[in-house]
């Protein structure tokens, strides 16, 4: 039986503020059970295990992702969409590292990826500006993310010691990648 006032979608709440707190890793049953102050066993009426909670918890994050995404990119194109595009990239994994984490890892094959796919479709979206077609445009969401990602990565475990400003290297990392979006061709011809 379901104990009155948890939900699924509490429960993955919980688990996704938990993985901002302390780290996707610390996300486990026992923990988010802890949270609502009940036993293990009470959560495995909203959840399968910790597969799928981790696996919501990355869903959860793909939807509030591709929210921060759509107004960020509507009606802007070439560098403007980039820049706005890459900063709410950035501004998420800054916010919410845990559920940015949780971005990175698969998810349960059998789980809803609508979420997902409509942060890869405004991707695409947002690089359709710089008239890329197949399948130089998924090489370029592949660079994009990968850069992204690297970038944030590295930031947020304070691999980048040297005195630069690192909002300024970000800046010239964007504006770098405009310069080849734009360039695309002439710079991959083979």
């Amino acid at each position: 039986m379901r104990r009155a006032g948890l939900t699924t979608d509490l429960v993955t709440r919980a688990a996704a503020d938990l993985a901002d707190e302390a780290g996707l890793d610390g996300v486990t049953v026992s923990a988010v059970a802890r949270h609502f102050g009940v036993k293990d066993a009470s959560l495995y009426s909203h959840v399968r295990g910790l597969r799928d909670l981790r696996s919501r918890v990355a869903i959860l994050a793909a939807a509030e992702f591709a929210d921060l995404l759509a107004p960020a990119v509507a009606g802007r194109s070439g560098r403007d969409a980039l820049v706005a595009f890459a900063d709410a990239y950035r501004g998420y994994a800054r916010a919410h590292p845990g559920r940015y984490a949780a971005l990175q890892a698969p998810v349960d094959p059998a789980a809803d990826v609508s979420a997902a796919r409509r942060g890869i479709e405004l991707t695409y979206g947002m690089l359709r500006g710089y008239g890329l077609e197949e399948p130089d445009a998924t090489d370029a969401v592949r660079l994009l993310r990968s850069t992204l990602h690297g970038f944030v990565d590295l930031e947020a475990r304070g691999g980048f010691n040297d005195p630069r400003d690192v909002d300024a290297s970000w800046r010239r990392t964007v504006a770098a990648l405009h310069v080849l979006l734009i360039h695309w061709r002439e710079a991959l011809s083979e």
